[in-house]
């Protein structure tokens, strides 16, 4: 039952970065790729309907830590404090550039709300990437299971360590690139006009950094956590996620060069999504990898009791079929390219 509760875990935070990292990158991107106020209007077009909705996958996530793991829920609060209150400042000041922007037919109101919107967006997939970081490198564990770390201390992740080192910023600045990437493409299948061709211009731009960081900070993993290589070679469920997120990255190339906008969109989820799956796969059953002699918080030592695995399992597939369901109708109802709605009105 812990094996298939830390899958459940693993992919539904995998589905939140595909979900929610389109409109982190589109936001990141927009002062960019839109220039005047109609277009940037029209990026917030894209993503209104949805960017709210994707946030349920990350609450659908941590209910799923609080049922099944609520000994490495609790660990991880506590542990990273810090970053969790900037994560929030940014997943709260993005909320509120998009709902207040266009209260007020007045330029600079709206380039203050513009620009804290493409703060909060870039932001936000640095600190997340961060602390996927930290998971791999390992965090100073008690024999009690507790940690606490500051900021940044030695700056290395072999000496004395904060939450930021060389290491977890590598693999923030990696998932920012990939965001980025993934939201230019989100808005080239989603816009039309000069929208789309800087967001296509932006994710060519973009792709050969995200193959070059993901290359660096694989090797960077491979050298702190070198027991991960030894379970990618192990384990098929690895490597089919990895053949998964190379098909897809590829897909979002080549898609991209032949003008298919949404099959290059689908690539760079499946990358998302199949890199996360790997990681995951090369992790099990550790969730959160002790940096000390202390044991590591595993999918088997801090579980929930088995009967509370089972009950639960009953009701998930229920949740699960409604999510896709309204995730089927959301799209379905908004097909087709978002149009700058008229002033006054939406966003």
């Amino acid at each position: 039952m812990e094996t298939i509760w830390f899958a459940l875990a693993a992919g539904m935070l995998a589905t939140y970065v595909v979900m929610d990292g389109f409109d982190f990158g589109a936001g990141a991107l927009h002062l960019l790729v839109a220039r005047t106020d109609s277009e940037r209007r029209q990026v917030l077009a894209a993503i209104g309907p949805f960017w709210d909705g994707n946030e349920v996958w990350l609450l659908a996530a941590g209910g799923v830590l609080f049922l099944a793991f609520p000994a490495v829920l609790a660990s991880g609060l506590s542990g990273f404090y810090l970053a969790i209150f900037l994560v929030l400042w940014t997943l709260i000041l993005r909320g509120i550039a998009i709902e207040f922007r266009s209260h007020l037919e007045d330029r600079l109101w709206r380039s203050f709300w513009d620009a804290t919107f493409a703060v909060a967006s870039t932001l936000a997939p640095v600190l997340f990437g961060a602390a996927l970081g930290n998971l791999l490198r390992g965090v100073p564990l008690t024999p009690e299971g507790w940690f606490a770390l500051p900021l940044f201390e030695s700056f290395s992740p072999t000496g004395e360590l904060g939450i930021l080192d060389w290491y977890t910023v590598l693999v923030g600045v990696f998932a920012l690139v990939a965001i980025l990437h993934h939201g230019a493409l989100f808005l080239a299948w989603r816009t039309d006009g000069p929208v789309r061709e800087r967001s296509l211009d932006a994710a060519g731009r973009l792709f050969p950094a995200v193959a070059a960081l993901w290359l660096l900070a694989s090797f960077a993993t491979a050298r702190l956590a070198p027991q991960m290589l030894a379970n990618l070679a192990a384990r098929p469920l690895a490597w089919a996620a990895t053949a998964l997120f190379v098909g897809g990255l590829c897909t979002s190339l080549l898609a991209r060069r032949a003008g298919r906008d949404l099959a290059a969109f689908i690539g760079s989820a499946l990358f998302l999504f199949g890199l996360l799956g790997a990681t995951a796969a090369t992790l099990y059953p550790t969730m959160l990898r002790a940096s000390t002699v202390a044991p590591s918080l595993t999918a088997q030592n801090s579980s929930a009791a088995a009967h509370s695995l089972r009950v639960a399992l009953l009701w998930w597939p229920v949740g699960l079929l409604l999510a896709i369901a309204y995730y089927f109708v959301l799209f379905r109802l908004h097909r087709g390219k978002a149009q700058a709605a008229a002033e006054g009105e939406g966003y």
